[in-house]
């Protein structure tokens, strides 16, 4: 799944395409999303003007207005989605659902061959029930160590679940939640209401660092996310833990062993990790 620095960089992909630019077009060939696309799409939005790309999570948050209308579109990739920009005439593809053609004759193609993604209209975005009650986002000042501090005492769960839980912080997946408790040297069972402040502050750090390295090299890619341009990211060959079970710790030579926690892989290093 396109996890949050696979968003951002889409967001930043398209952003300078789309801002400030009139929406002349809307396709809809396929509407059958995770949450139907609006029947009135095309009649909201068709004259409108892109005034902001921006990103929530892992929702992207494209702002536009009219004369007549002030919204957002609240996308989601889902689990294989991706977000292209086109400047050529090249035919649409067999799950290229959703498209907007701007007034510079650059096209916005969203394409989703399992349809887990989500294309939704908005007036007051901060209150729609997917945006209403998400935690801080992890590169933003207000998420901090005493944060997470805060909000695990006396909490039994895991900490990896802990840190996974969009109401405590948003957008860290699973892969970026397995690198970050690496860096940090903390075990991803351990209770998330026996870790310090100061571990706290170590993993925070890590998840900042871990966030934004993997958004400079363009994302993770797994299976099917590419960015805008078509593109793959690089940021899975830089990857420390995840995937590699079985292989050897890079910081003290041990195997890294795996385990399942909520059914999703988590791989961490017996020795590094307390």
């Amino acid at each position: 799944m396109p996890e949050l620095p696979e968003v951002e960089t889409t967001r930043r992909g398209i952003a300078p395409h789309c801002e400030n630019r009139t929406i002349t077009q809307v396709t809809v060939r396929d509407g059958r999303l995770r949450w139907p696309v609006p029947d009135n799409l095309a009649e909201l939005i068709e004259g409108s003007v892109i005034h902001t790309v921006d990103r929530r999570a892992k929702y992207l948050l494209i702002g536009v207005s009219s004369a007549t209308v002030a919204g957002t579109l609240i996308v989601h990739l889902g689990m294989s989605g991706s977000l292209r920009v086109i400047t050529d005439q090249s035919e649409p593809l067999l799950h290229d659902h959703v498209e907007l053609t701007l007034d510079n004759g650059i096209r916005l193609r969203f394409n989703d061959p399992r349809r887990f993604g989500c294309w939704l209209w908005s007036e007051t975005p901060d209150q729609h029930p997917l945006l209403a009650s998400l935690g801080p986002e992890p590169l933003a000042p207000e998420f901090n160590g005493r944060l997470l501090y805060r909000l695990s005492r006396g909490k039994k769960t895991p900490v990896k679940s802990f840190i996974m839980d969009n109401h405590v912080v948003v957008g860290v997946g699973n892969i970026y939640a397995n690198e970050a408790l690496f860096k940090a040297g903390i075990h991803p069972r351990r209770a998330a209401g026996r870790i310090s402040l100061d571990r706290y502050n170590h993993l925070v750090e890590a998840i900042r660092e871990t966030l934004s390295a993997a958004i400079l090299m363009g994302g993770t890619t797994l299976r099917d996310f590419v960015n805008s341009d078509g593109k793959p990211g690089y940021f899975a060959q830089s990857l420390l833990v995840y995937g590699r079970h079985g292989e050897f710790c890079r910081e003290c030579g041990h195997p890294l062993k795996e385990i399942r926690m909520n059914q999703r892989s988590t791989v961490y290093c017996g020795k590094c990790q307390r």
